[in-house]
């Protein structure tokens, strides 16, 4: 295409753009989407109510409170991942993960990460996994009154939960992994493409951690009529959908908010996760130990979506084959990497099969 051929079909876009805003009605919606958006970080997320158990410099410990009945023995410790925000698990009630737990009288745990600073590049996937979830697990187990706690990890987070449990099984009674990142061989998704050919040295050279900026700019570039014209079309399409605006501002206000990693935690997972698939090969080596799935023993339910565009299902599944658990169980569910956990499908289809399975275990 040339270049006046090309001006030709911008100024057409624009003009029709112009003339579109420049309707009373439609002046009037766009200003009132920009009053919201500019808004965004006054939107509420997390409305459970918690008690701080432990601060530090990267992660706080939460303890959900609950009016309900405890039904279960085992308290349930849910390890978020180091992308984005833990509140994507308490969006609003009504599409809450952590609500719909308590609900069901499950007692209920979070490691809620903070992001790194410049004087945490050097922390690792060891410092994450048998410092700050090992003294989570041991604090739990010490308020409980109780040797072993059930563990649930959410993507990168349900990574770190199996290398934990593969170093630690005696602290865990129970293991549930939501989309975590295994066979990376096996994985179609761009994220896989873009990890694949990463220069993270290079990259690592000129920031101290892997930054915000790269992180989202990434996962925008994935979907990227999802995830700009269109989904401010569907905005503007339902204004009058309190609802709908509600919703859609606090997860616009999650996607936006993307921590860093830190800098040596993101140099591992690229180099020996995703570009060496050490992990699924029972090669990675973690602190100084290498790590086995073949440990892994313990009842372990997977969850997995089959339309995640950031995990591919068959990256997933692949760990039920790596383990030796003899009570196993794959659950797959028709819906996306964020949808398997905050929207109206996981209320009423995930989250009630994952509770009869705590129930039964």
């Amino acid at each position: 295409m040339n270049a006046k051929m090309t001006k030709t079909i911008i100024d057409y876009y624009y003009n029709e753009y112009l003339s579109f805003v420049n309707e009373k009605e439609n002046f009037k919606k766009v200003a009132e989407m920009k009053r919201l958006l500019s808004d965004i970080e006054k939107i509420e997320t997390g409305t459970t109510d918690y008690e701080v158990i432990k601060e530090t410099n990267l992660f706080r410990l939460l303890h959900y409170k609950s009016d309900k009945e405890r039904t279960y023995k085992y308290p349930l410790l849910i390890v978020y991942a180091l992308i984005n925000k833990s509140y994507i698990l308490d969006l609003q009630p009504n599409k809450s993960w952590i609500k719909n737990l308590l609900d069901q009288g499950i007692n209920v745990y979070l490691i809620d990460w903070k992001a790194p600073n410049k004087f945490d590049k050097y922390t690792t996937i060891d410092d994450y996994v048998n410092l700050f979830i090992y003294e989570c697990v041991e604090l739990v187990k010490s308020i409980e009154n109780i040797d072993k706690v059930s563990l649930q990890g959410y993507c990168m987070g349900a990574t770190m939960s199996l290398i934990y449990t593969s170093l630690h099984q005696k602290n865990v009674k129970n293991l549930i992994t939501i989309a975590p990142v295994v066979d990376t061989e096996k994985d179609k998704t761009v994220i896989k493409n873009m990890a694949q050919h990463m220069d993270i040295d290079k990259v690592l050279s000129h920031y101290e951690n892997f930054p915000y900026e790269l992180l989202y700019s990434t996962y925008a570039s994935l979907k990227p009529f999802k995830q700009g014209l269109n989904k401010y079309l569907n905005l503007f399409e339902n204004l009058k959908d309190d609802n709908f605006i509600q919703n859609f501002l606090r997860v616009e206000k999650w996607l936006y908010d993307t921590p860093p990693i830190a800098g040596e935690t993101f140099r591992q997972w690229i180099k020996d996760i995703y570009q060496k698939n050490l992990f699924a090969k029972n090669k990675l080596v973690v602190g100084e130990k290498r790590i086995n799935l073949g440990n892994i023993r313990i009842p372990l339910l997977n969850l997995v979506a089959d339309q995640d565009h950031l995990v591919s299902p068959e990256c997933s599944i692949s760990l039920n084959t790596l383990v030796s658990s003899t009570d196993t169980n794959l659950m797959r569910f028709s819906t996306g990497h964020v949808g398997l956990i905050a929207s109206g499908y996981s209320q009423n289809v995930v989250l009630p099969k994952l509770g009869n399975w705590i129930k039964i275990h």
